[in-house]
């Protein structure tokens, strides 16, 4: 993402109106920004400081900000339960994500954690996501392509039963359902010392992965 000091043309904008209602979109020359409270120029926006307050043409005022990756991700298309930021920032914590890694994730999903790893991992890293259903992964493929992160992600199809291609990876989340079942895969894809983290919600799975993880 952008973090420039003005609106430009490319950039995700967030329109936030004086009731808190906000839009989402992505600024391109000739465009317009249309709702119930009236148009707004994509052209009148680009070269705005953001933060600088617009008004539609009917004098509907709406503040113009760049939207963070909070933002994002509560406006996210979704087919499937999402994680949201509160999970996200404890988990990229615990994980250690930083800028440059190579981070893997099986489970796309939406693609909310696939856009907060992107977000983290900077230009220079990568995240390798591997997901088995193809309509799962094209929606998440457009959101990521929505908010510019998809350049650092490659997108794998396949059942991770049969492994992964990577053997180096600086940290792995693991989105599934039987997480336990995976755990020699993980391993083999994981750089030594790498993290790891998945997420559980019965006491009972979560004995399957500590007894996994013992084993591997």
């Amino acid at each position: 993402m952008n973090y420039s000091t003005t609106a430009r043309e490319g950039d995700l904008a967030q329109l936030v109106g004086l009731t808190h209602k906000h839009f989402i979109f992505i600024l391109k020359s000739d465009g317009e920004f249309q709702s119930h409270r009236g148009v707004l120029k994509h052209d009148d926006l680009i070269g705005k400081p953001w933060g600088s307050q617009v008004f539609s043409h009917t004098g509907a005022p709406f503040f113009l900000l760049q939207p963070s990756i909070a933002d994002l991700l509560n406006d996210l298309p979704r087919n499937t339960q999402i994680l949201y930021p509160k999970d996200i920032g404890y988990i990229l914590i615990q994980m250690g994500i930083s800028e440059g890694q190579t981070v893997m994730e099986a489970g796309t999903g939406s693609g909310s954690m696939t856009i907060a790893l992107a977000n983290a991992i900077g230009p220079q890293g990568r995240v390798i996501s591997y997901e088995h259903k193809q309509d799962t992964q094209n929606l998440a493929r457009k959101n990521l392509e929505r908010v510019g992160l998809a350049s650092r992600v490659d997108f794998k199809l396949r059942d991770i039963q049969e492994g992964f291609d990577e053997t180096d990876a600086d940290a792995f989340f693991l989105d599934v359902q039987n997480p336990f079942d995976y755990i020699p895969q993980v391993r083999d894809a994981l750089k030594s010392g790498g993290f790891f983290c998945t997420l559980i919600p019965t006491v009972n799975q979560v004995e399957k992965v500590l007894l996994a993880l013992r084993k591997n």
